[in-house]
């Protein structure tokens, strides 16, 4: 309710309510078609984010790993900022959350493929460093050397930023998916849980490994380029979010899960209303404010 009254024009209880009865048409048009998407949209992505980063966390076997860290986000927004720069995304709206899932993807496998020769943590961060730079370069080349009209200069700007800015109700639809995933990954809870303790002994155990460890990145990827596509870069949400409700209500993923996506959706939320106080921060600019600090924190507590 704070986040739908908070703006140029602040709304009281009363008026809010005006708005969602359509009896006062000024404050309804605010509310139906500015508002309420934005708050929708924040909610969706605080969720898939943070869930992204269970997800993760749980397939690296290591608190570290984010999508943000890892390049997934990059990879994702270097995929939406290439088809804006193509103009691509003038053929349909589906464009552009296709080319964000693409290019999450193909950061991904990147990931995987030094994880799997055994990477450690270390080489890992260091991976997902590079890849943020490799990718940073992709986004600068399509600044630098494609012909682009001041509103494609514009879009990519809001990629690279994030924001929530001018969110409509077709970004509520296409983020709508998050909850899908979720649902799908909830199930796989005690399996994640058995995969903490490594794959040999998850395998032990009962859990089809390779399968489970399939489905977790399909969802942990479709639900950052989704964000992606609809935010842009927004990071350290998948990095804060679960390990402060892991610290606070243990690792069991049954739990963790929901409460991931309850507590990613505050926080977007209120960074989006700290941006907004700042006088109109960006949204990315915000969560790396608040998330910067805290992995240093991370990084010094486990030293």
């Amino acid at each position: 309710m704070l986040s739908l009254s908070v703006g140029d024009m602040a709304l009281s209880p009363a008026k809010l309510w005006a708005g969602f009865t359509k009896t006062d048409e000024v404050v309804a048009i605010i509310l139906w078609n500015i508002r309420l998407p934005r708050t929708l949209v924040a909610i969706e992505i605080g969720a898939a984010l943070a869930a992204s980063g269970v997800i993760m966390q749980a397939y690296f076997r290591n608190s570290l790993a984010s999508p943000g860290l890892l390049g997934v986000s990059a990879g994702g927004s270097a995929g939406a900022v290439v088809a804006i720069g193509a103009g691509w995304t003038v053929l349909s709206f589906w464009v552009l959350p296709i080319a964000a899932v693409i290019g999450a993807l193909g950061a991904t496998v990147a990931v995987i493929g030094l994880a799997k020769r055994g990477a450690s943590t270390e080489r890992l961060l260091l991976a997902g460093v590079a890849l943020n730079a490799l990718l940073g370069a992709v986004t600068s080349y399509v600044l630098s050397n494609f012909t682009l009209t001041y509103e494609r200069n514009a879009q990519i700007i809001f990629w690279l930023l994030g924001g929530l800015e001018d969110r409509t109700w077709e970004h509520v639809w296409m983020a709508a998916a998050v909850v899908g995933c979720a649902g799908l990954a909830w199930p796989m809870g005690r399996a994640m849980d058995l995969l903490s303790l490594g794959a040999t002994e998850a395998q032990s155990l009962g859990v089809d490994v390779k399968s489970v460890r399939r489905r977790m990145l399909a969802l942990a990827t479709v639900m950052t380029a989704l964000a992606t596509a609809v935010a842009g870069t927004v990071g350290f949400v998948g990095l804060v979010v679960p390990h402060l409700f892991r610290l606070i209500f243990g690792p069991e993923h049954k739990r963790l899960l929901p409460l991931a996506l309850i507590g990613g959706a505050g926080f977007v939320l209120l960074c989006d209303l700290m941006g907004r106080a700042a006088g109109g921060l960006r949204l990315g600019i915000v969560t790396a404010l608040v998330g910067g600090p805290f992995f240093l924190w991370m990084l010094r507590r486990q030293s």
